[in-house]
Parts: structure tokens; sequence; C-alpha cells
């Protein structure tokens, strides 16, 4: 028998079921955390049995919907001006990456229930090094503080952007009130 070299490529009614199913994903857990994959498929305009070929657990249709996700954040943000003084600069970030993350604060949630934590940062590695790269210059400039080192930093602003949107869920902030939140607490925590 002739050995097969890579995997076939997928039929083109296959890429529009998978992209589908991705846009109906994202609209769905943007909604509901716990939305079910049958009413995803139905969204997506799919039977289950298609859905389940292209994502064999819902585990993985929710990373496929957080790993796309992130990479269309890393594209809006990469219009957001990080120049200039860099704590201007981070209150334009943090303003721009609460957006995101508030747009998308339950599907957050559904990939922290359904992905390992070291996952869900690893799908954060581009949007971050914008933040480290923006920290870097902050140090550089003795804006920020050095003695903490830069990627302590970095986690800080994760994490703390990822509890507003716990506490924004559990309706214990408002949402309107968060940037400016998120920028006071990191300009207090980075500086000197």
């Amino acid at each position: 028998m002739p050995e097969l070299s890579a995997a076939r490529p997928k039929r083109a009614d296959a890429l529009r079921n998978i992209e589908s199913i991705l846009d109906a994903a994202t609209e769905c857990l943007a909604d509901d955390a716990d939305v079910s994959v049958a009413d995803i498929a139905a969204a997506a305009g799919v039977g289950r049995i298609t859905l389940y070929g292209h994502f064999k657990t819902r585990a993985e249709l929710v990373d496929a919907v957080f790993a796309r996700t992130m990479r269309k954040a890393d594209e809006i943000l990469a219009s957001t001006d990080t120049t200039g003084e860099p704590g201007e600069a981070l209150a334009r970030l943090v303003a721009a990456s609460w957006q995101i993350v508030h747009q998308q604060r339950n599907l957050l949630h559904a990939a922290q229930r359904e992905l390992p934590p070291e996952r869900i940062r690893g799908t954060h590695d581009r949007v971050l090094r914008r933040m480290q790269t923006l920290i870097a210059r902050g140090q550089h400039e003795g804006v920020f503080r050095t003695d903490l080192p830069k990627q302590w930093l970095v986690t800080t602003a994760f994490s703390l952007m990822h509890s507003a949107a716990d506490e924004v869920r559990a309706g214990r902030v408002k949402a309107d009130d968060v940037p400016a939140l998120i920028t006071q607490t990191l300009t207090s925590a980075f500086t000197p």
C-alpha cells in the first residue's frame, strides 16, 4: 500500500461548517458560558454529529473559540497607541483590553472551566507581549518600578484584568468603572 503523506485537506463544505460552528460558538458562549453543544450546533445550522466530527469534545471547541478570539484580540490591540508617556499608554492599553475582556467574559469563564490555566495563559502570549513591551519601556524610562521582575508586573496586569471580569460577572463592580480601577491599581503597583 502506498504511504499516505500529510492529512488530506478539508473539503470546502467542511471548512464552511467549521467556520459556522466557530462563529456560532463564539456568539453563544459570549451570551452563556454554560450553553450546550446541541445549542451551538443548532445555532451553526449543523447537527451534533457534524460538530463532533470537527471538535471531539466541548473543551476542544471552547479551546478553538478561545484561541481564535485571542488572535482577533491581538489584531484589535495592535491598533492601540502604546507610544508616548508609559503611564498614559498603559491607560489606553488597559481600556482597549478591558473592552475585549468584558465582551468575552463569558467565553473566558467557559475557558476557565474547560481548559487548564497554562493553556489560557498561553493563548494570551501575543496579547501579553504588548504589555511586556510597554512595561520594559516604562522601566527603561524610570516610570515603572525595576525592583520587581517585568514578568511579575505582566502577571499582575493579567490577573487583575481577569479578576475584574469575575467581579463584574458577580455584580460587585460596574463594567464601566473597571478601566479606571485597573489603571489606578496598576499605576500604584508599577510606580517606583
